[in-house]
């Protein structure tokens, strides 16, 4: 692998940055989500003046995008490092499938529901969709990808691998929708779920886009250049990325919401172990491999 072809203080320096990155982007999530349990829940703390409230309001739209385009940088760093460019083509087929299904979504409703978002998070293509959605997609797309291949190892369980990797991408959706449609108004359903606002079908667009996009990692080399990407690295990554909307609902008391995403990763994490058990003759760690000497 190209990562174990560098010097040991090469790869100690690489993997520092990787760490850093990570933690740069968590201090961030947890002073947007401090910023948000403060003062968006409590908006007469905001100090009265024409300034405060206009950095405030200011602050509200670009913090999403921010976190978005952070998170985005912070991948990007084991990616360049790790597999060079080959992870190139898998993104650009992702940003482009998951735009597309955002844009149909938008405007007729399929997968996800009838649905539009607001000028919240920045520029749109197609007048729809805001360019860093389907970024936001390809972020957790990958750790999703990643966890579902270290326990559907087998190059037979290609099965295996897309649906599970598209059920970590849905269970990340159980906090996010709350809290980017019920607590802001990033996006508006057009009609009222009963899951804080969400239409139960819903998921189940998620979890077939989800599986199209796993199934375009794959297509495209994912277990090849994916499997030079630290396992433990990217885990936290999923965590971390998760933290935003997670940080968001249980400032807000949504606890159904936060019961619910902790419910889905704690049945995945279930799952991971008797799959694990079933398969570990036949695992695949070529992901702690990866790490060794980092």
């Amino acid at each position: 692998m190209k990562n174990l072809e560098m010097d040991p203080l090469t790869r100690t320096r690489w993997s520092s940055a990787e760490w850093l990155g990570l933690v740069v982007l968590a201090l961030f999530t947890v002073a947007a989500i401090l910023g948000y349990g403060v003062f968006g829940r409590n908006p007469d703390l905001i100090p009265d003046s024409d300034s405060a409230r206009r950095f405030y309001g200011l602050s509200f739209q670009l913090f999403a995008r921010a976190h978005i385009l952070l998170a985005a940088t912070v991948l990007v760093i084991p990616l360049l490092q790790r597999a060079r460019l080959s992870w190139v083509p898998a993104f650009l087929a992702v940003y482009f499938v998951s735009f597309l299904s955002e844009f149909v979504g938008t405007g007729y409703g399929f997968p996800f529901g009838g649905y539009e978002y607001t000028g919240l998070l920045g520029p749109r293509l197609g007048g729809r969709v805001p360019a860093v959605i389907p970024l936001s997609w390809f972020l957790m797309v990958l750790p999703s990808w990643a966890m579902a291949n270290a326990v559907f190892s087998g190059a037979s369980q290609r099965l295996g691998r897309i649906t599970l990797g598209a059920y970590f991408l849905t269970a990340w959706d159980l906090a996010l929708d709350p809290a980017m449609s019920y607590l802001t108004p990033y996006w508006v359903w057009q009609d009222s779920g009963p899951f804080y606002g969400m239409p139960l079908v819903n998921l189940l667009g998620w979890m077939g886009t989800g599986m199209v996009l796993m199934g375009l990692l794959e297509g495209l080399g994912a277990r090849r250049w994916g499997r030079q990407l630290p396992l433990p690295w990217l885990a936290s990554y999923f965590g971390v990325v998760l933290l935003m909307p997670v940080g968001m609902i249980a400032a807000a008391g949504l606890w159904g919401a936060v019961l619910a995403t902790l419910l889905a990763l704690v049945l995945a994490w279930g799952m991971q172990l008797v799959l694990r058990g079933r398969t570990s003759p036949g695992l695949d760690h070529s992901f702690a491999q990866s790490t060794v000497g980092t």
